[in-house]
């Protein structure tokens, strides 16, 4: 299962062995799952960074599962909508791409307010435009009750400490493991 994605995925501040990947791997050890958890998540990337690094990625072999965190960083810098509209479904369709495919997993992000309500929209709707689109599983806000909760997040007020990164794996689960499950009984 490739994690693919920025700090947010990578643990910065808590690190890799912390982070929501992690704690999902020990998740579907319970299940009884045998998958393997890879982080390629990579602090400061965009989205369009993770379509250059993409063929590295893949490169370590053909994921079962593949979960697409990417875009925060874009938002951040207030980039223009449509290159992240763009890299997501770039993305999609190099995984898809694949063989055996891979299900795919879009987690979707918000963009601070402070770059307006417009952009802040047209930056939201991007995910769910890409996941209708494309048809990929897709979890609308990947900080769901995390974002913006002072208690669960470090000092710089963005990336999660532990037990925001453990709320963001729990959030996560629910996306995750049917499309684990359908690639288990596939594999049998």
């Amino acid at each position: 299962v490739v994690f693919l994605g920025t700090s947010l995925t990578a643990g910065y501040g808590v690190g890799a062995e912390a982070a929501w990947p992690a704690l999902l791997q020990a998740r579907i050890d319970s299940a009884g799952l045998a998958f393997q958890v890879v982080n390629a998540g990579v602090s400061g990337e965009t989205s369009a960074g993770a379509v250059r690094r993409l063929d590295w990625v893949l490169q370590q072999g053909t994921p079962a599962v593949f979960v697409l965190e990417t875009g925060a960083n874009d938002g951040l810098r207030g980039q223009d909508v449509d290159s992240l509209r763009a890299n997501l479904e770039t993305i999609i369709a190099r995984v898809r791409a694949l063989e055996p495919t891979p299900r795919i997993l879009l987690t979707g992000m918000e963009a601070l307010p402070n770059l307006g309500p417009e952009y802040a929209a047209r930056f939201r709707e991007v995910y769910a435009d890409v996941a209708r689109r494309t048809g990929v599983a897709f979890l609308p806000f990947l900080l769901e009750g995390v974002g913006g909760v002072e208690a669960l997040n470090q000092e710089d007020g963005i990336h999660p400490n532990r037990a925001g990164q453990a709320r963001v794996a729990a959030h996560v689960w629910p996306a995750l493991r049917p499309l684990l499950e359908a690639a288990a009984a596939g594999a049998r």
